[in-house]
């Protein structure tokens, strides 16, 4: 438990100087009576009053100051752990305290203020701003901060979330921003700039090495645990938080960068510059404008890279969200590039779709185009799936089909009529009946259907009894409710009273 500086002072004048008992102090001051003795163990005074008694722990303390002048941060409870092994049989409330006490306290460290020289380096950092709804997706609010080092020159940009690409895309929008290059930038260990360390043993993220060897500027990683190193980010962000986002409205996420950029050449330009308090930001800037390291004539491409398996629609999912693909292209893995904007879908070197970008969850981006050849294809395909169905009832059929098509019949019709003679005669009698039909040079269904009729004729057999009648034959068995005749009698009782 932390207690505030002059609740220790009363504690430490009522002990010493009016001699009053822990009990007593921790009553009157309501606080625990271990707090008190844990406050008066680390002023390292003089006990007063009679001498302590013999502790339960006391035999145990040459050990508990070892393991903590080696193991400074060794917890409460592992000691307690080790000790109770060893024979102790103490409270672990008290214990605690005793170890509270003991502990070695860690040596104030004194820092020298860091300068750095015009145009040489750059801070970057990301901020986390809470969340943005869009549509039903809840996406993290990024912030990408990086500031020179000798005049705080901040850029300033929002994203939807820190990925890779967002990272170098804000490295990007600081070097278009600033017109040049700072010669090194301080980054974080985090996971965008250093994979792997152990101790200054580094391994670098390679698509940022990448991204440095192309514009030309050294990439360092701060020590572990010291964040003096990078103080100059790390206010940045403070100073974003309080001056410029706090209690701030924006309609999306371009109004709040477009926001955020003029306050950087406005607000954030125009205070004091820390360095020398007798210029602004924007003086500083001036002068170490023309030391920066001009940007290449190429830019480096940032484009997100997915590798994605189309299934059985043709659909491919990219951040939440399907896009429309060509359906020939079903069961294929495709490559998805993305930028803020637009998400485009290729095969290869070939180019299939460019949609623009949804932030939104679980919607359906759709080229029209798309889906309307989907439906064609699906039509054809029904054509097509019905012909082999009869083929595999009745092979035949193909030759019949061929005969008709070169005469120019519709195939589509005579599909449907085979079937519909399958269905009502079965598959081996339809078979006998195409042969006939083949056999006098007739394809055409109806010669099946006479030759299916005069078959059975010669067998004696009835005809079959079609399961689905057409819609004016049934309506034919309807039962039909009898008018009642009394109306009538009424209406000639009225002619007559007219008469």
């Amino acid at each position: 438990m932390t207690i505030l500086p002059d609740l220790e002072a009363q504690i430490l004048r009522y002990y010493h100087a009016e001699k009053w008992r822990i009990g007593t102090i921790s009553k009157q001051l309501h606080v625990h009576p271990e707090t008190v003795a844990r406050v008066l163990g680390q002023a390292g005074l003089p006990r007063i009053g009679p001498p302590q008694r013999r502790l339960k722990v006391d035999p145990y303390l040459p050990f508990i100051d070892d393991m903590l002048g080696k193991f400074p941060t060794l917890t409460a409870s592992r000691l307690y752990a080790m000790v109770y092994e060893r024979g102790f049989r103490g409270g672990k409330s008290r214990f605690r305290s005793v170890i509270a006490c003991r502990r070695p306290r860690p040596k104030a460290e004194a820092y020298l203020r860091l300068r750095t020289l015009p145009g040489e380096q750059a801070q970057c950092d990301w901020g986390h701003f809470g969340y943005l709804t869009i549509g039903r997706a809840r996406r993290p609010l990024m912030a990408f901060v990086m500031v020179l080092s000798f005049s705080r020159q901040v850029f300033l940009r929002f994203f939807l979330d820190a990925r890779m690409e967002n990272f170098l895309r804000g490295h990007l929008g600081a070097f278009t921003d600033w017109a040049g290059i700072p010669r090194i930038i301080l980054y974080d260990n985090l996971r965008s700039a250093v994979l792997e360390r152990t101790g200054a043993a580094i391994r670098f993220n390679p698509v940022l090495l990448e991204f440095a060897g192309h514009y030309r500027y050294e990439p360092r990683p701060v020590s572990v645990a010291r964040g003096n190193e990078k103080g100059r980010v790390e206010r940045a962000i403070r100073f974003v938080r309080d001056s410029f986002f706090a209690a701030r409205s924006f309609v999306d996420l371009d109004d709040l960068n477009a926001q955020a950029d003029a306050w950087c050449h406005g607000l954030a330009a125009q205070r004091r510059c820390p360095e020398d308090q007798s210029k602004t930001v924007a003086e500083a800037f001036a002068e170490e404008a023309s030391l920066l390291l001009k940007q290449p004539d190429n830019p480096y491409p940032v484009l997100e890279r997915l590798e994605v398996k189309i299934d059985k629609t043709p659909y491919a999912r990219f951040d939440l969200n399907d896009y429309t693909v060509p359906h020939t292209h079903v069961r294929r893995t495709l490559t998805v590039l993305a930028d803020p904007h637009w998400v485009r879908i290729v095969d290869g070197q070939t180019l299939l779709a460019t949609h623009p970008r949804c932030y939104d969850r679980g919607k359906q981006i759709e080229i029209p185009a798309h889906i309307e050849a989907l439906v064609v294809s699906k039509r054809a395909a029904r054509r097509h799936r019905a012909t082999d169905r009869l083929a595999a009832a009745a092979p035949a059929s193909q030759t019949l089909l061929i005969r008709a098509a070169e005469r120019g019949a519709n195939l589509g019709n005579i599909t449907a009529a085979l079937i519909q003679l399958r269905e009502r005669y079965g598959a081996n009698q339809l078979e006998a009946g195409i042969r006939d039909a083949l056999a006098r040079d007739m394809p055409h269904p109806n010669a099946v259907r006479l030759a299916l009729e005069r078959a059975r004729d010669e067998q004696g057999q009835p005809p079959p009894v079609a399961l689905n009648l057409p819609e004016h034959v049934r309506a034919r068995d309807r039962a039909v409710q009898p008018h009642s005749l009394h109306t009538y009698d009424a209406l000639k009782k009225v002619g007559h009273e007219q008469s």
